[in-house]
C-alpha cells in the first residue's frame, strides 16, 4: 500500500521520480494525466511492481522497477506486459482510495 499524497509530494519535489519507476510505455500513459491523477497512476504502478517482486520472492532490489511493466488491456484490466521473471500466468489487481493505492499480484 502506498499513500497517494506522499507520491504527489515526491513528484512536486522530484518530477524525475516517475522515470525511475515507470517504463517508457508507462511514462506515456502517465504524461496523459495531470495533477492528482498522475500521482494515483504512479502510486498504483509502484504498488503493483512491489507486489510482483514480493510474489516472485525477491522484493525490489534484485528486480528493478524497470524490469516490470504494467499496462491495461483493452478492457482496462492491468496486466504485467514485460518482465524477464514471469514464465506462467499472473493476475494483477490495483485499487485506489482517496488516500491510498494498493495492489495484489498472483503468480501461477
Amino acid at each position: 500500500m502506498e499513500e497517494i499524497p506522499r507520491i504527489q509530494k515526491i513528484l512536486e519535489r522530484k518530477p524525475q521520480f516517475a522515470a525511475r519507476i515507470l517504463t517508457a510505455r508507462e511514462l506515456e500513459k502517465f504524461h496523459s494525466y495531470t495533477g492528482r491523477r498522475q500521482a494515483e497512476f504512479l502510486a498504483g504502478r509502484y504498488t503493483a511492481k512491489e507486489a510482483f517482486s514480493k510474489a516472485f520472492g525477491t522484493g525490489i532490489g534484485k528486480i528493478s522497477f524497470q524490469d516490470i511493466e504494467v499496462l491495461n488491456d483493452e478492457y482496462g484490466v492491468p496486466q504485467i506486459t514485460k518482465s524477464p521473471y514471469t514464465k506462467g500466468e499472473q493476475q494483477v489487481s490495483i485499487t485506489h482510495t482517496k488516500h491510498n493505492a494498493s495492489a495484489v499480484v498472483i503468480l501461477m
